[in-house]
């Protein structure tokens, strides 16, 4: 299994690594990228592909498994739980994302940058443009 196209981290974020892990996991499990019997790598996988500790690895499984998003069978690769059958409507995904948006929103207000030039970044970086650095 491709560990990169599932998880990645952001050594530069304040946010601690086991917690970007469940984001991303519910996030792609949210969009319906994954969904209900899909293996997902294990802790040791994930761990040697970010370079990361495994026990970080595994209080993100631990969380992930606790949440209901993943499913652990004994002797085998974990899954996704079968619950998550199709992606979340559009507004359930859009509450995953608010939290992100009204933090960016706030830093940009203490920035005291104009709304359109924001909103321009913004844009780029949803296309993947990143023509505004």
């Amino acid at each position: 299994m491709d560990t990169d196209l599932i998880f990645s981290i952001n050594t530069g974020s304040a946010e601690p690594i086991y917690r970007q892990l469940v984001e991303q996991l519910r996030r792609r499990v949210a969009s319906g990228q994954l969904v209900a019997g899909q293996e997902i790598p294990s802790v040791r996988e994930v761990a040697q592909a970010l370079a990361v500790n495994p026990m970080t690895v595994s209080k993100a499984f631990g969380l992930m498994e606790a949440e209901g998003l993943v499913e652990r069978r004994r002797g085998l690769p974990m899954v996704v739980a079968a619950q998550h059958q199709k992606a979340m409507r559009t507004r359930g995904r859009v509450e995953l994302l608010r939290p992100a948006l009204e933090k960016a929103a706030a830093e940009a207000r203490q920035l005291e940058l104009p709304p359109e030039q924001v909103l321009s970044l913004f844009k780029a970086l949803l296309e993947d443009k990143g023509e505004t650095r």
